[in-house]
């Protein structure tokens, strides 16, 4: 069968429908009691997401290993029978794209609709959020690919005359790399800067819609990445410095779990209050900043009623509760290490292998390349694990930024307690970094990935569009990250190892 790897495609189809499987197992276990039996299209929409997001990260590897099945041919054209890897990228990451920007809109906005209104007006609500959002994005795509949809590649001209065959190769060197040393006839050697021009040509409207997803994805990246690549594994960590010594005695749980109960009927009757002033009507501003304060006091409640739950063990088995206890906050210790280890691993491959010019070492790329020559897959195992910790450290980024400023609404992933719009919230986000993920990868990792199709759209073509290669011939997003990163290091530094404080009284702001 010449270069047609079969076993790749009887990987590629069992990883799918793998995961598939993972998509829908995490739904029933994630999802809240209350969407039990409900809320089908939105639940849909998760797992299409889900499944769409992991296959576009595994798709680097699958990419990786496409390319070694063709390693026989003369040149990588030749090679027509394995994977048709740049349609594949595209068809995913179009799909990336209508998922991110108008299906999971539309379940949201249908999800979030007034219960008491029928099926047909939120219906008819959703959608036309969805078409206005539709227009305005058609209108702002084809306006921006009609003017600057252009690739601009820097081509250098370059010509040589004809010089006899030597006899002898021993004149050659690097400080002598000519033939004839006196009139040096190297075109490469000799040409000018005079020499360079531009070739222009219109990239393909689908490319452009993956760039302009691409950029979006990638502040969301630079920012929530750089942030969870520092607070993933320190979060954990510290969470095991914070976590209970001791069972607390009966006494000081009745005086704890009074508080809470204290504070959980004044959130209920903030939370009623606002559920009158949105049926009458009322949802401005000020509305909008109470309810994300409610959100965060009713999040940061539960925190609190696990932590005591913690504390305090009941029941037949309260000996063995607690033991589980002990044993999870060592477990966090531990994915805490590791956890770093891999996090400053990235950092250092991001500022040796990209920032500085020219790299100081190929670094991971070569770790990964020694792997594969243990194991066929091992490398690229490992690869997929790089880049699926990167999407975790998005994540985890969110969270923490969520809970901390104003303008990022709270969506907790929550085991047994999560609600629809918040799953959904997450799935778009996680499809929207994904993109920018693999870009990342495909740059980070551009040793190991050399002459792949992710490569070719992500890295060629996306780096040299009209307008939007200087973001990428800086390093703005690399060096964003890595400064996020770093400021959220000194941060937990300062007060990651402190007990959050008990809040006083909460008010809604008037």
């Amino acid at each position: 069968m010449g270069d047609f790897n079969l076993a790749l495609v009887i990987v590629a189809v069992v990883v799918s429908v793998l995961v598939l499987l993972v998509s829908v197992y995490l739904l029933v276990n994630y999802q809240h009691p209350d969407d039990v039996n409900q809320a089908y299209f939105p639940k849909l929409v998760v797992v299409l997401g889900l499944s769409v997001a992991a296959i576009s990260i595994l798709m680097l590897p699958a990419d990786v290993a496409n390319r070694k099945a063709c390693r026989h041919a003369i040149y990588n054209g030749a090679c027509n029978l394995t994977l048709p890897m740049k349609t594949l990228w595209l068809a995913v990451y179009i799909a990336d794209a209508v998922l991110v920007f108008f299906i999971i809109p539309f379940a949201m906005f249908y999800y979030e609709g007034d219960q008491d209104k029928s099926v047909a007006k939120r219906l008819k609500s959703a959608l036309l959020w969805v078409v206005t959002s539709a227009i305005v994005c058609g209108l702002v795509l084809g306006i921006l690919y009609a003017l600057v949809g252009k690739v601009d590649f820097t081509v250098r001209h370059l010509s040589s005359s004809v010089t006899s065959f030597p006899s002898s190769w021993t004149g050659l060197s690097s400080s002598q790399p000519c033939l004839t040393p006196l009139t040096r006839q190297c075109a490469a050697y000799t040409a000018s800067a005079s020499s360079e021009t531009t070739w222009t040509m219109r990239a393909t409207f689908p490319e452009y819609v993956v760039a302009l997803a691409t950029i979006v994805g990638s502040v969301l990246f630079s920012i929530f990445g750089g942030v969870g690549i520092a607070c993933l594994p320190l979060g954990l960590m510290f969470a095991f410095i914070r976590r209970p010594k001791a069972v607390i005695t009966r006494s000081q749980y009745i005086k704890e779990a009074t508080e809470l109960g204290k504070k959980a009927r004044e959130l209920k009757k903030a939370a009623e209050a606002l559920h009158q002033e949105e049926r009458s009507g009322n949802k401005g501003r000020k509305w909008r900043k109470n309810v994300k304060a409610v959100e965060k006091e009713l999040l940061l409640l539960e925190d609190d009623m696990k932590a005591l739950e913690e504390m305090y063990p009941q029941g037949e088995k309260a000996e063995t509760a607690w033991a589980l206890t002990v044993l999870g906050y060592l477990g966090k210790l531990v994915l805490g290490i590791v956890g770093l280890i891999v996090s400053v691993a990235w950092v250092a491959h991001i500022i040796i292998y990209l920032l500085i010019d020219p790299p100081l070492s190929p670094f991971l790329n070569e770790v990964f390349i020694k792997l594969d020559d243990v194991w066929g897959l091992l490398g690229t195992a490992a690869f997929a694990f790089f880049c699926f910790y990167l999407l975790l450290a998005v994540i985890a980024g969110a969270m923490m930024l969520g809970l901390r400023l104003v303008f990022i609404t709270i969506h907790p992933m929550k085991w047994g307690g999560t609600l629809m719009n918040s799953f959904l919230f997450n799935v778009g986000l996680i499809l929207l970094c994904s993109i920018s993920v693999i870009q990342f990868c495909a740059t980070a990792f551009g040793y190991y990935a050399q002459a792949t199709a992710a490569q070719e759209i992500f890295g060629h073509t996306l780096e040299s569009l009209r307008g939007i290669k200087y973001l990428y011939k800086y390093n703005v997003f690399q060096y964003a990250f890595v400064g996020l990163a770093i400021i959220t290091l000194f941060y937990y530094a300062a007060f990651g190892w402190k007990k959050r404080k008990q809040r006083g009284r909460f008010q809604l702001s008037g």
